[in-house]
């Protein structure tokens, strides 16, 4: 997970799980995919990569269990500012002095840390980062990986191709016809199941021409949770069956491109209250009902030949009644994912610097309880120095093996060796990343894609479509939260210059997520100028002021379109709206697609991937899993 830019505000009511869970009953038939079929055969290689880890000295064997951040554009000439933060958080320079140091296997992007200004600049660190590690002794390709999950979640923007999220794809229909058929989890899953493929495929080829070889993508959990406020939109939806078809058919996309694709967060982590980057999260389902709800995508996704495994830092005390978090657990990693699912793929942490794994153990002792439980990598702890000595201490000590060490490296240069890295110079040019980022057949398909997943929720009196000949002037107001990489510019600014492109005269009004009495007023004056309003909603809780906003601006008796740009929940909330969409995101794709909706140029296609229930009574659903209108 390791991306606190993705903790929003869930409603603050905690809702009834068994309302949730009895809103997918219908929807859970028992998942055929039989586990253990991945990795089952060692690979043909297997010799020559013993030979290679025997050959390799101790501190090597350690630096290649770890996953790094390192700041900077350049693997060797960084700004000064990222040459100063390397200095205050890793004790190094550059990203080639990192691995010098320490050996590093993987190194890990992010936007914050300025790995990820362009593809062109992407490709070029990736080439300094493996050409700093082919210099050493052993001369091993790194595992350059990202959180690229779409969505609310992307590290690599404009103008590399960004689809819809997880939740959208969820949403997505293959077509009309789809929206006449009758049927669960399959109906939904079927035409998004392509979908997710394709996703998978294209950005996993983008992500390989920039040097990219592993993506923390997807999200295996299944959001049974409303509140949950770390996964929500990040999740394909509440129908465990639903999300594993489309699980495995992301990773199948992404593998046929040869790169690496990470289901997560292992055993699950859709119904929890709390954000594991902040505190520590328990889920108290029983096992029974881990077996059929949680534990089936990723069953899924290890039946589609999974690559590697990410955990989460939650309890889970039917799997585990030891209070220890199941990233440090050996009998939810070695007994049950090891054991009872037969995965032998790579297991990766979820990020080491997150609270939920710090809450019982110091940084000395986490790697060293993660590798004791089960763990291939070590993601990103918050001091590599600290973290590395443990571990070369622990195997001194006796408390950890070197065979045990042997163990996960011969795993890692498995998946090296599969992704083509140890038998080529794992090196990318510029003339790759313009023959294949972002091209226009790539933005062609993410747009039919983001089509597909636009919901229609409430339409009473037939608002929707507007009309550009009765309504030509379109106030856009509300929420602009944060943007996930690959947005142009504030939502309400996006969506208001694709409606204009449309024929409509649009301005755009931000007032945020938590509106001011006064920024109500402004908002309520302006839609008396207008003939139409859409307003942005995010979020929205009980008691937010964006309830406040909406009631005041139906007041004005303007046709007013709520468009849910993150949590499709919101809907709950906005009593007396005629007229609301789901776009779960606010990222450009997904907001021209909102557009062309509301302007009638497509007609809306999604369908619920999660339920909705009643603000005044969480006990009932106020829209089940499959609801969607269209026109």
């Amino acid at each position: 997970m390791h991306d606190s830019s993705t903790a929003g505000t869930g409603n603050t009511a905690r809702p009834s799980r068994r309302t949730v869970l009895a809103a997918t009953a219908g929807l859970t038939a028992a998942l055929t995919v039989r586990a253990g079929t991945a990795h089952a055969d060692p690979p043909a290689d297997d010799r020559r990569l013993s030979s290679l880890v025997s050959r390799m000295t101790l501190e090597e064997k350690v630096g290649q269990l770890f996953v790094m951040r390192v700041y900077g554009h350049s693997a060797t000439a960084p700004d000064q500012a990222d040459i100063d933060a390397n200095l205050k958080e890793i004790g190094v320079r550059t990203a080639a002095e990192l691995i010098a140091k320490y050996r590093v296997g993987g190194i890990i992007y992010f936007t914050w840390a300025h790995n990820t200004r362009d593809p062109r600049q992407i490709a070029d660190l990736s080439n300094g980062v493996q050409r700093a590690s082919l210099g050493q002794p052993r001369g091993l390709p790194v595992l350059i990986a990202t959180d690229q999950e779409h969505g609310a979640v992307c590290r690599v923007g404009k103008p590399a191709t960004l689809f819809p999220g997880a939740m959208a794809v969820g949403a997505g229909e293959k077509g009309r016809e789809a929206l006449h058929r009758k049927g669960g989890g399959g109906r939904r899953a079927g035409g998004a199941r392509a979908d997710a493929r394709a996703l998978g495929r294209i950005s996993g080829a983008e992500l390989r021409a920039m040097g990219i070889n592993q993506d923390y993508s997807p999200d295996a959990d299944v959001n049974v949770n409303p509140a949950n406020p770390v996964i929500g939109v990040r999740s394909f939806g509440a129908d465990p069956e639903a999300v594993a078809a489309l699980v495995a058919a992301e990773v199948e996309g992404y593998q046929a491109s040869r790169v690496a694709a990470t289901a997560k967060h292992f055993p699950g982590h859709g119904d929890t209250a709390v954000d594991s980057h902040t505190g520590f999260p328990v889920i108290t389902h029983s096992r029974e009902l881990w077996e059929r709800l949680d534990a089936v995508p990723f069953r899924a996704a290890i039946g589609a030949g999974i690559d590697s495994i990410m955990t989460a830092h939650i309890q889970f005390p039917a799997l585990d009644d030891s209070g220890d978090p199941a990233t440090l657990s050996h009998p939810i990693l070695t007994g049950i994912l090891r054991g009872e699912l037969g995965y032998d793929g790579v297991v990766i942490t979820d990020s080491l610097g997150m609270e939920g794994v710090r809450t019982k153990y110091g940084d000395d002792r986490v790697p060293v309880l993660a590798l004791k439980a089960g763990v291939d990598q070590l993601l990103n702890p918050p001091s590599i120095d600290v973290a590395w000595h443990a571990v070369l201490k622990a195997v001194q000590d006796g408390e950890l093996t070197e065979a045990r060490l042997d163990e996960s490296i011969l795993r890692i240069l498995r998946l090296k060796s599969r992704l083509g890295l140890l038998d080529r110079a794992p090196y990318v040019t510029r003339a790759g990343v313009d023959r294949t980022v972002g091209t226009a057949a790539h933005l062609a398909a993410a747009d039919r894609i983001a089509e597909r997943t636009t919901t229609l929720l409430v339409n009473d009196g037939g608002v929707l479509p507007l009309d550009r000949g009765r309504e030509p002037r379109i106030l856009v107001v509300g929420a602009d939260p944060a943007s996930p990489s690959g947005t142009t510019g504030p939502p309400t600014g996006v969506l208001a210059a694709a409606l204009t492109g449309l024929g409509f005269t649009a301005t755009a009004l931000s007032t945020g997520t938590a509106p001011s009495a006064a920024t109500v007023d402004q908002a309520v004056t302006a839609a008396q100028e207008a003939d139409a309003v859409v307003v942005l909603t995010y979020n929205v809780t009980a008691g937010s002021s964006q309830r406040t906003l909406v009631q005041r601006l139906l007041a004005t008796g303007r046709p007013v379109v709520a468009v849910a740009v993150r949590n499709p929940y919101d809907v709950a909330q906005l009593a007396g709206v005629k007229a609301c969409l789901a776009t779960y995101c606010w990222t450009d794709v997904e907001l021209r697609a909102a557009a062309r909706v509301v302007a009638g140029r497509v007609s809306p296609r999604g369908r619920l991937p999660v339920p909705v229930q009643r603000a005044d009574d969480p006990a009932q659903v106020l829209y089940p899993i499959g609801h969607g209108l269209t026109y």
